[in-house]
């Protein structure tokens, strides 16, 4: 199933623990075609970017780095698997691998924010 995240923001829902991300983490995607890119922030994460693409199965494979606010540079890989849960949430779940000397693997979640709807007063 192919998902286009074309400016979805999302949030951190769970992560393993030797992730940085954490709820209070926010990404803001875009896409063209089977490009995806976007940037993230907050939490433990100062300034983050991530670029890929999208495969015929419909997941997301990218590579992403950031700078913590120990002010160290991080970088990994990823493969996301989007589906929609029952509320019509855009979830994410996330393979993760960082590419320093450790190449820590882990797993994460991330779930769409649909905004709200406007009311005719706030319009």
């Amino acid at each position: 199933m192919k998902i286009n995240l074309h400016k979805k923001k999302f949030r951190s829902r769970t992560n393993s623990s030797k992730g940085e991300v954490t709820a209070d983490t926010y990404f803001y995607y875009f896409q063209e075609d089977d490009m995806i890119w976007a940037h993230y922030n907050g939490g433990n994460i100062l300034k983050g970017f991530l670029i890929g693409t999208q495969k015929q199965d419909g997941s997301f494979h990218f590579s992403y780095q950031h700078l913590n606010r120990k002010k160290k540079v991080i970088s990994g890989t990823c493969i996301s698997t989007p589906r929609i849960n029952p509320q019509g949430n855009i979830i994410l779940d996330e393979a993760w691998q960082w590419s320093d000397g450790s190449q820590t693997k882990g797993t994460s979640s991330l779930v769409e924010i649909i905004p709200e709807p406007q009311s005719e007063e706030t319009k």
